[in-house]
Parts: C-alpha cells; sequence; structure tokens
C-alpha cells in the first residue's frame, strides 16, 4: 500500500502545520513557567491546617494552628496535614488541566504535565 501524498501545496500545508505546532508548544512552555511560579494554598479542619504549594508541587509553608496540637491525638493532626497537602496539590493539578485544555483547545497531550 502506498503512501498517499497531496500534489498541491502539500509542503505549504506542512510548514503550516508545523509553525502552528510550534506555536502551540511556545504557549504550552509559557503555561508551564507561569504554573510553576504560582503558589497553590489549602485549608483544612476549618482553617486549623493551611498548607502552601508551588506550582512545582513542593511544600512552601505549612501553617498549624495551636488549638489543633493535642498530644493525645497525633492522628488527628497527621491526617489534617496530609488532607490539606493532598488537596493543595489538587489544586495545582486542576488548574493545570484546566489551562492546558484552553492553550490545546481540548485535545489530550499524555505526560505533558
Amino acid at each position: 500500500m502506498r503512501a498517499r501524498i497531496p500534489k498541491q501545496g502539500g509542503a505549504q500545508d506542512m510548514n503550516a502545520m508545523i509553525r502552528q505546532a510550534q506555536k502551540m508548544q511556545d504557549k504550552i512552555t509559557e503555561l508551564q513557567e507561569d504554573i510553576e511560579a504560582r503558589d497553590f494554598t489549602a485549608s483544612v479542619g476549618g482553617g486549623a491546617v493551611e498548607v502552601v504549594v508551588t506550582g512545582k508541587k513542593n511544600i512552601k509553608s505549612l501553617t498549624i494552628k495551636p488549638e489543633v496540637v493535642d498530644p493525645e491525638d497525633i492522628e488527628m493532626l497527621q491526617d489534617l496535614v496530609i488532607s490539606a497537602v493532598n488537596e493543595a496539590i489538587a489544586n495545582v493539578e486542576k488548574v493545570t488541566e484546566e489551562e492546558m485544555t484552553k492553550v490545546t483547545g481540548g485535545v489530550s497531550l499524555p505526560g505533558l504535565f
């Protein structure tokens, strides 16, 4: 089976597609840099635990109100911290996905973020 190659405008069409792909790649790179520069905050337990993570999903700060520190119930505090961190990371992923959808027009590009 032979490949069908368009006879007219083939090179021009290919160049246009390459330029369009490069523009999309530039927008994606810009988006990645923008998200990585942002901070995402999550608060749980009525504000008892607050975490700030970067767009790179690194913890920037963790605030724990003294009244939730109970030496008799360390597990509750651990659960609150885990919940806050997971929520903040989920926020990063949600915003990333929403912004990527805008840039790619809904085309799925697995492994980009």
